[in-house]
């Protein structure tokens, strides 16, 4: 598509109108030199590592808002992560209305998307990856986890159109998480088989049960340009809490810090002279772990979606570590180059390249693939349920307008009083107008326990519930929390205080305005559950059973918490 300079005006000028001022130089691919001034980023150093992560399987580009809340408590309080909004751009000097504070904030974010278009997609990043590799001689790629999870084709697949796609993309080194729920065997099928000789797939924390054996490698050495570097895997270390404990039954995980010590000790007694962690614990956890095991030059991180601009550089009793985090969805490409001289790291240069797939041409021999391989279920996909008024989107702490359709679709259908929704922050955002397809519906919900339960629970076992994700969620040590944000409610109001003691940060819970109470029964309907052998109708059905019969999606009704004791956090718009 081409685009002459009075038509480019135009388009600026309906954005303007829109309410968003635009950084005229980059607001669309058409303007001249936009693509260029992004990524063109120029090779620094003798050692490169290009990383995403979280990416949930998702093959096209698509629409993802960045969340609104993301508080931190304790010590994690006006830090990174926990910067939301304005907050983000003044803390890393990002200027307001730029194509970077569209990528990094959910501020004005529908008129931003509509301007600068949808972001990821694998052909698109498969040019950004070759790109880069182009100009970095031995650049690895490396991805975080929570790749083969999060689509309907990756579901239908058992993950396989993910693990080609990866094969396809070029990725030398793995760790998981959501890769897990596919199951033990299915998992060390892939490794043995897809990946043998191709993807190194490494989880230091990650033994067996019963002799505490390494079930993966724990890490793999690389030389590259003369320098030995050494990448250990750090898999999501609470796997069995936050997903079925029986699919992974074997297996034993865990934070482990002692091991990740003397793992990074055997490694740079081998002769590495760089050792990077590729992490899947979430930031603050990441930023615990370099605060205690010394000589790691840097945690590549994923797990909580947080596209972080720049590292946080953590002083240890081996100097220094740098933490990164590279957003979700393919949204995000990290890269991070090394200087290293004398056998010892003498600068750095790191960037976060969103992925913008009107910047960045389709990769034809990836977008070939992804057509062969969503094919046989192109009809079943776009099947269009309802059109939505109102933007949909997922990502926050505490509720978000899709979390709330899937609430809303559960109390209907199952005529429950409350709903409970899991605090997943994977799941794609829709703009008004557009049409709900079954597809939307499936990046919602496409995992392997999927089945709708409906449950009699007393208002005291309601509360126990809201406080136990809480503590996940907020306990002031990171060690302790156990990973996603808060469960999502329907039907049920509520009040938090995130910084109260535990068992303390839930009050006035109510239902049609009137107290819950602690010893009244109360029909709930709620999907997900981490206990085996449950049975009920998949929640995608629910959803578009409760869609196809809306229509028209009025904008959902979001039901937040009243949160307490956190004004002036900048992790609060």
């Amino acid at each position: 598509m081409s685009m002459n300079r009075r038509e480019f005006m135009q388009v600026l000028a309906v954005a303007a109108a829109a309410g968003m001022p635009l950084a005229a130089r980059d607001a669309l691919a058409q303007a001249p030199g936009a693509a260029a001034r992004m990524y063109e980023l120029p090779r620094f150093g003798n050692v490169h590592l290009l990383h995403f992560t979280d990416c949930h399987a998702q093959l096209l580009p698509i629409y993802f808002r960045e969340p609104s809340v993301n508080l931190g408590v304790g010590e994690a309080l006006g830090k990174p992560p926990h910067l939301v909004g304005e907050h983000l751009l003044r803390h890393f000097g990002i200027a307001a209305g730029t194509i970077d504070a569209h990528a990094f904030t959910f501020l004005d974010f529908e008129s931003a998307a509509r301007t600068y278009g949808k972001v990821g997609g694998f052909a698109h990043l498969a040019t950004l990856v070759k790109q880069l590799k182009a100009s970095r001689p031995g650049a690895l790629l490396l991805d975080g986890g929570d790749t083969w999870q999060g689509s309907g084709t990756s579901l239908w697949t058992n993950a396989q159109d993910m693990v080609d796609a990866c094969k396809l993309l070029g990725v030398d080194v793995m760790t998981p998480h959501w890769e897990m729920t596919y199951g033990m065997k299915r998992v060390q099928e892939i490794v043995d088989k897809d990946f043998k000789g191709k993807i190194d797939f490494v989880a230091q924390n990650v033994v067996t049960a019963d002799f505490g054996d390494q079930v993966f490698p724990a890490y793999t050495m690389r030389e590259m340009n003369g320098v030995k570097v050494a990448l250990i895997g750090q898999a999501f270390p609470y796997t069995p809490i936050a997903n079925p404990r029986h699919m992974v039954a074997d297996w034993s995980f865990g934070i482990k810090d002692d091991t990740m010590q003397k793992w990074v000790d055997e490694a740079r007694g081998k002769g590495a002279q760089v050792v990077v962690v590729l992490s899947h614990n979430g930031m603050d956890v990441d930023l615990k772990m370099a605060s205690r095991v010394r000589g790691i030059d840097a945690i590549l991180g994923g797990h909580t979606h947080d596209g972080v601009p720049a590292p946080s550089v953590v002083k240890n009793a081996g100097g220094q570590t740098l933490v990164t985090n590279a957003g979700s969805n393919g949204k995000f490409l990290g890269v991070l180059d090394f200087d290293v001289k004398g056998g010892k790291i003498t600068d750095f240069r790191y960037k976060l390249l969103p992925v913008f797939a009107n910047l960045l041409p389709a990769d034809a021999e990836m977008a070939a693939f992804v057509r062969k391989v969503r094919a046989p279920y192109e009809a079943k996909l776009n099947e269009k349920l309802a059109v939505t008024e109102g933007l949909l989107f997922r990502r926050g702490n505490f509720n978000g307008s899709f979390d709330q359709v899937i609430c809303d679709a559960l109390m209907k259908v199952k005529g429950a009083e409350i709903a409970f929704s899991p605090g997943f922050r994977w799941g794609t955002s829709l703009l008004p107008g557009q049409d709900i397809l079954m597809e939307h519906v499936l990046d919602q919900t496409a995992i392997t326990y999927p089945a709708t339960t409906v449950n009699e629970m007393s208002g005291e076992m309601i509360k126990t519930i809201l406080e136990d994700v809480a503590d996940n969620l907020f306990n002031p040590d990171p060690y302790l929390q156990q990973g996603g944000d808060m469960v999502r409610v329907g039907g049920l109001s509520y009040s938090i205080d995130p910084a109260a003691a535990m068992g303390k940060r839930i009050s006035d819970m109510r239902l049609g305005g009137q107290p819950i109470e602690p010893n009244r029964n109360y029909k709930v309907a709620g999907w997900a559950s981490v206990q085996e052998g449950v049975t009920g109708e998949p929640i995608w059905d629910v959803v578009a059973k409760y869609l196809r019969d809306q229509k028209v999606l009025k904008a959902p009704k979001l039901n937040q918490p009243v949160i307490k004791g956190m004004k002036g956090n900048p992790g609060l718009a």
